[in-house]
């Protein structure tokens, strides 16, 4: 069985490995397909391409656009779409931007809850400035040892309510389908289970992405949990989604489960890329 991952991060965003160094490291992880989908930019596909080709793995072009529907951040996968495609590029910039005024807020609440000095702590993680992020704070302070690793920070500084959170308009839902769509690409729910939605606005946010002309979510992901699998294997024949799979890989150590670990699609549902390979 072809083994396929389909949501990862390099230090284009807010990974820590190069991408040519995230392709070895699915490939040593027995992954045969495998997708670069960094937040909001599309500058690591080249290399990615070039290293997944040289490791004799399939590659699918990608990007994980951040979406804000509800008052929530939402995510939508880009797959199979073309990096050079006007719309999407000009998109991807327009979402970048804000992000180092947002950086520096953080920065500000961060000093005022007794943690100084975060925005250039965080910047020591960054690999591209235009998209400093959340996940940089993090890293920074389980540096630190302000926590133990970064789910913590996340739950004590820059989660809704927190001392270090900061909300950021991002694009709309139909923004994010529109330009991925305008680059042949095929648009993706990204890991439905973790948005603090009851079950009324998960389904219209379902509703929505379909009448924009989205089919296709996230059903086995890394953040996902495994009881989470099935319920979404569910939501994809009830909806008639096709369904995709990846670790939501950013760095090793940090994710919930590693590239070798990652369970198979339930039976029963369509892969998104049945007739891709």
């Amino acid at each position: 069985m072809l083994k396929v991952d389909l949501h990862c991060h390099s230090n284009v965003s807010d990974g820590v490995l190069a991408p040519a160094a995230v392709a070895a490291y699915a490939r040593k992880g027995g992954v045969d397909a495998w997708a670069l989908t960094d937040h909001d930019e599309v500058k690591g596909i080249k290399a990615a391409r070039q290293a997944a080709a040289a490791l004799g793995m399939r590659f699918v072009p990608g990007v994980e656009i951040s979406v804000t529907w509800a008052n929530e951040t939402v995510h939508v996968v880009g797959l199979q779409i073309d990096e050079d495609a006007p719309q999407l590029v000009q998109g991807l910039a327009a979402t970048r931007a804000g992000r180092d005024a947002r950086g520096r807020e953080i920065a500000n609440q961060l000093a005022r809850a007794g943690i100084p000095g975060a925005y250039e702590g965080a910047l020591k993680y960054v690999g591209n400035p235009d998209l400093l992020s959340r996940t940089h704070f993090a890293r920074y302070l389980v540096e630190i040892g302000a926590c133990a690793n970064t789910p913590e920070v996340f739950r004590k500084y820059l989660s809704e309510g927190k001392p270090g959170y900061v909300p950021h308009r991002w694009a709309t839902l139909a923004d994010a389908v529109g330009w991925i769509r305008s680059a042949g690409g095929i648009p993706v729910i990204a890991h439905p289970g973790r948005y603090r939605f009851d079950r009324t606005a998960e389904g219209a946010l379902f509703d929505e992405f379909k009448q924009l002309g989205g089919n296709t979510i996230e059903v086995v992901t890394g953040s996902h949990t495994p009881d989470q699998y099935g319920v979404y294997a569910e939501v994809a024949k009830r909806h008639g989604f096709l369904a995709s799979r990846g670790t939501d890989f950013h760095a090793p150590g940090e994710a919930r489960v590693e590239f070798d670990k990652l369970a198979p699609l339930p039976a029963g549902l369509t892969p998104v890329w049945h007739d891709w390979f």
